[in-house]
């Protein structure tokens, strides 16, 4: 019996802005619905889905979670979520913003009142303030009620948990400051922590803001062309595929579809990463979300509004954060152990000197709580998931799709790379490379005869002679009496003429052949050209050579990768060796292994995976997508490569542009760099004021004030992978 599906509950977060709140729900609710592998987080929109949560149970689901100090509220499937509420868009900045003015106020109070500046804050400087009046106190515990609003119901969950967190490091530095009637660090502690939270939010918000563009670029409507010829505007989430609709001149493109009449350049570089518009005409295939240009369109849809390559983009960058990279998973296991650590050190810290030595108590608990609030791991737990969103909307935005963060870090530790040879280092279509005429013709009588036979027929090779003829400026007329001579090629009259055209097989048939031009063939096939041959009854008029044309960018690519150290290249293909070393030597990759089948080419692979370690796949057809799957990374072609290859892969080219492969390595090492660097901002300074906590050097307000800057820095430090990242790390 079929397994039944299981619906999806999704439910909009308040709160779950990093993935500390993720790992609480996941222990939360996990055992509520049978294992936390039921559950699925979007932390850009707030997001929690549920799978086979019974109907009855969600209020129970939605009780839990407001335990944790979060709330939620059920929304509708594949919808993007907006804060329904000025209070859940405004409320975190209204209250940081509170508690700075309280917290000025109350300390301008506290300076009126003593008399001065120095009396308020103490002979020996901040962290050691006299009692502070009673007006300024209750100032300062509206200040800090302000900061701490958002904070306090999470902390109360993990003491009730034994779980302790950076929230309840803060409340406990807070409450300890007003028990030794710290109230100006208290005060300033819950503002500097709330604006932190707040800052983060934002930083979470932009990047969210990133990918809420691309849903900006699918118009809101659809003028579909019914039977009787009247046009219709519909919600594109009605438009059933094989519809005919009409794109007007300076629209976006509502759903993907196939072009039926009309001619226009389509600016598609928010889908592709294409910096130049792309001509469209009948056949030409569109996605939803491009720029029309000055042509109307006739476009049959391709493909529903929720199956369309831009929802798709928007799905996948959406979810990446779910995929953790190798650095957030080492960060998130480092996290679940600090807290606890810091809490016992902070326990030392008050107890050794006191008992030990006889210091005042005072003294060493302000210590212990100088060293909770430093001891915040609030920067290093946000600048590196923040860096890898971040890079991972840029690399959307430049075409280059990656479906998770998991996928993010190993371009920049590629040492070997293997390639596909046809549609991949090549067009993966035949296109004319030499015209040869004979016995007295020119080459544009030869292309006039060819195009003429050729020009009703839809064989690729027939469509190649076609376009090159017309690129040449030949005016094409129609041949009569067209017949075909079945598996050998075409006859047909030209002026009253009769001609012939086809494969070698079919002029050796006819007896026209000399020994010079079965030369010139034989080679001209042992390269991997494909011949046709143009003839009439008296003689051979000339041959056309076609073959498979390397893609104009792969040579320079390849060049760059090598620079960048890649230096093992391969090209796997299934096509004979002869033509798989003329692609390979245009392209400059040295290594190839021809005449393949797709076991073989993962066989392959599997070599240079034990030889190499960090190795990529990059292919674009049905037979690539098991050495996709087997390659440390898998790298389609996304405009023109198959639907399986493009869904195996981690890695998504939708402009099927090879120089975006150096770019991606450069942009993976440039992410790496600054997540190194982050994390290293991150533990000097909580080293440095550690080390100045023991020595009874530090204060309240300069260890959060670091803890901010620091937290500040890393975040404006990773949101600079969303401009533009075409430079090298």
């Amino acid at each position: 019996m079929a397994r039944p599906i299981q619906p999806v509950l999704r439910y909009k977060i308040e709160g779950m802005d990093c993935a500390e709140e993720v790992g609480i729900l996941r222990r939360e609710i996990g055992p509520m619905v049978g294992g936390d592998d039921r559950l699925a987080f979007d932390v850009l929109n707030g997001v929690m889905s549920v799978a086979g949560l019974a109907p009855e149970d969600q209020g129970r689901l939605i009780e839990a979670i407001g335990r944790t100090g979060m709330r939620a509220r059920p929304i509708l499937p594949a919808r993007v979520p907006h804060e329904s509420t000025w209070w859940a868009r405004r409320g975190r900045l209204a209250l940081t913003a509170t508690s700075g003015i309280l917290t000025s106020t109350a300390f301008a109070v506290h300076v009126l009142i003593e008399g001065g500046l120095t009396l308020a804050i103490g002979s020996e400087g901040l962290g050691h303030a006299e009692a502070a009046p009673l007006a300024a106190r209750f100032l300062y515990l509206l200040a800090i009620a302000a900061g701490i609003y958002f904070v306090l119901p999470k902390a109360l969950f993990a003491v009730r948990r034994v779980r302790p967190d950076m929230n309840l490091l803060m409340v406990i530095a807070v409450l300890g400051a007003v028990m030794i009637d710290e109230w100006f660090e208290a005060a300033t502690v819950s503002f500097l922590f709330s604006l932190s939270l707040t800052l983060e939010s934002w930083s979470i918000g932009r990047a969210r803001r990133a990918i809420e563009k691309l849903l900006d670029l699918a118009p809101a409507v659809v003028r579909v062309v019914g039977s009787d010829g009247t046009i219709q505007e519909l919600p594109p989430e009605t438009v059933p595929v094989d519809s005919r609709f009409v794109v007007r001149p300076g629209e976006r493109m509502p759903l993907d579809g196939e072009v039926l009449a009309g001619t226009s350049d389509v600016n598609q570089a928010p889908i592709t990463g294409e910096s130049l518009p792309v001509s469209k005409g009948p056949g030409s295939l569109v996605f939803a979300g491009s720029m029309n240009g000055q042509g109307v369109l006739e476009i049959r849809s391709t493909k529903l509004s929720g199956d369309t390559t831009l929802a798709r983009i928007i799905r996948l960058v959406s979810d990446a954060q779910q995929k953790k990279s190798p650095s957030e998973q080492w960060v998130d296991r480092s996290a679940r152990h600090y807290t606890p650590a810091v809490m016992a050190l902070a326990l030392l810290v008050l107890v050794v000197p006191v008992l030990m030595w006889g210091q005042p108590l005072d003294r060493w608990l302000y210590q212990a709580l100088v060293l909770l609030v430093i001891a915040c791991p609030c920067a290093l737990v946000i600048s590196t998931p923040v860096s890898v969103v971040a890079a991972v909307a840029a690399a959307a935005r430049h075409g280059v799709l990656i479906k998770g963060g998991a996928h993010m870090e190993i371009p920049g530790r590629i040492k070997a790379m293997a390639f596909d040879k046809t549609g991949t280092l090549t067009e993966g279509k035949p296109a004319v490379v030499q015209v040869s005429a004979l016995n007295g013709h020119s080459e544009t009588e030869l292309l006039e005869r060819a195009a003429a036979m050729e020009m009703h027929s839809d064989h690729p090779l027939a469509v190649a002679i076609l376009e090159y003829s017309i690129s040449q400026g030949v005016a094409v007329q129609a041949a009569s009496d067209v017949r075909a001579v079945p598996g050998k090629g075409i006859r047909g009259r030209l002026d009253g003429r009769e001609f012939w055209l086809g494969s070698h097989r079919l002029l050796e048939e006819l007896g026209q052949e000399t020994p010079e031009v079965h030369e010139q063939l034989e080679l001209l096939s042992a390269t991997g050209h494909t011949v046709v041959v143009v003839g009439n009854d008296a003689h051979v008029c000339g041959f056309f050579a076609l073959a498979d044309r390397i893609r104009p960018e792969a040579a320079t690519s390849i060049r760059r990768l090598r620079s960048l150290g890649v230096d093992h290249l391969v090209m796997l293909t299934g096509d004979n060796r002869g033509t798989a070393e003329a692609i390979a030597k245009e392209a400059g990759v040295i290594e190839v292994e021809a005449e393949l089948l797709p076991e073989e080419k993962v066989t392959a692979v599997e070599s240079l995976v034990g030889k190499h370690q960090t190795v990529a796949m990059v292919g674009d057809g049905i037979n690539d997508a098991p050495a996709l799957a087997r390659a440390s990374l898998g790298i389609a072609m996304g405009a023109g490569g198959s639907d399986t290859a493009i869904e195996t892969a981690d890695i998504a080219l939708m402009s099927d542009d090879l120089t975006k492969l150096p770019w991606l390595v450069q942009h993976s090492r440039r992410m790496l760099a600054i997540i190194r660097v982050n994390i290293f901002l991150s533990l000097a300074v909580k080293a440095l004021f550690v080390g100045l906590t023991l020595a009874g050097h530090a204060s309240l307000w300069a260890a959060i004030a670091a803890d901010m800057g620091v937290s500040l820095l890393v975040m404006a430090n990773a949101l600079r992978l969303l401009r533009d990242s075409c430079r090298a790390a």
